[in-house]
């Protein structure tokens, strides 16, 4: 059964990691994937041949979420070439950690641009079309650090919870038109960023999840495949942690 056919998605910072996980799991479910990038090129056309492998239809944008205008267009673009978009997940995000007494003012504005304005940025943009069509998911991308928040990750953190509270009053803006916000908290996700760090030091952090594993790409795109297709319908305004029990 697919559970997203017939559906158009976008999927911010989908060139990797989790954005990629969830891109590939909305095709295998029968959605369009649309996806944007910040600048690679390469990757992004070798996502665009692997998506269509799965036989379905993908196409990557290079388009920084971060940019009001840039996203607007994005919007306008994808519209004239697809017709309509009924689900939208907020996934590109970065970190600049350090301790607060050491981060500079530009690592501040950069998480809360790259992070928290490109979701508004998106939002914003997309209102007008869901309005019009009457129903939309929208999914943003949280973080258990901006539940719990963690040392070093001020900046990071206050993105993060700032995703949680804006998801909770866009739900609340648009529920009566039938279009849903949710967030997704995802807790430690292993990917190619995490490949790199030591073994001893991730496998500690395996030890004091409940679960005693990192979690999947696929996890996250399992959760999101829920909150973008029929099965949830009735749920909107809250935040999903995929944390393997990290957040009890």
């Amino acid at each position: 059964m697919k559970l997203l056919e017939g559906k158009t998605a976008i999927i911010t910072g989908a060139s990797r990691g989790i954005g990629k996980g969830i891109a590939e799991k909305f095709i295998d479910h029968g959605a369009t994937v649309i996806f944007t990038y910040a600048s690679s090129e390469d990757k992004a056309r070798t996502l665009e041949t692997e998506l269509a492998s799965r036989r379905g239809k993908a196409k990557g944008y290079k388009s920084d979420a971060a940019d009001f205008n840039a996203a607007q267009a994005l919007i306008d673009q994808v519209i004239m070439d697809f017709g309509t978009i009924d689900i939208l997940v907020n996934n590109a995000g970065i970190t600049r950690d350090n301790l607060l007494m050491r981060m500079s003012e530009e690592q501040w504005d950069e998480i809360m641009r790259v992070n928290l304005k490109s979701v508004f940025n998106l939002t914003k943009a997309i209102i007008k079309p869901m309005l019009k069509a009457r129903t939309g998911s929208i999914i943003n991308m949280s973080s258990v650090v901006g539940v719990k928040g963690n040392a070093g990750q001020a900046n990071y953190a206050a993105s993060k919870a700032g995703i949680i509270g804006f998801t909770k009053s866009i739900a609340a803006e648009l529920g009566s038109r039938n279009i849903r916000c949710n967030a997704i908290a995802p807790g430690f996700i292993e990917t190619e960023m995490t490949g790199v760090l030591d073994e001893k030091i991730v496998q500690s952090w395996r030890d004091a999840i409940p679960l005693k594993r990192g979690g999947t790409p696929d996890d996250v795109a399992n959760a999101s495949l829920f909150l973008a297709s029929d099965l949830s319908t009735y749920i909107t305004g809250q935040t999903i942690n995929v944390c393997g029990g990290m957040l009890m």
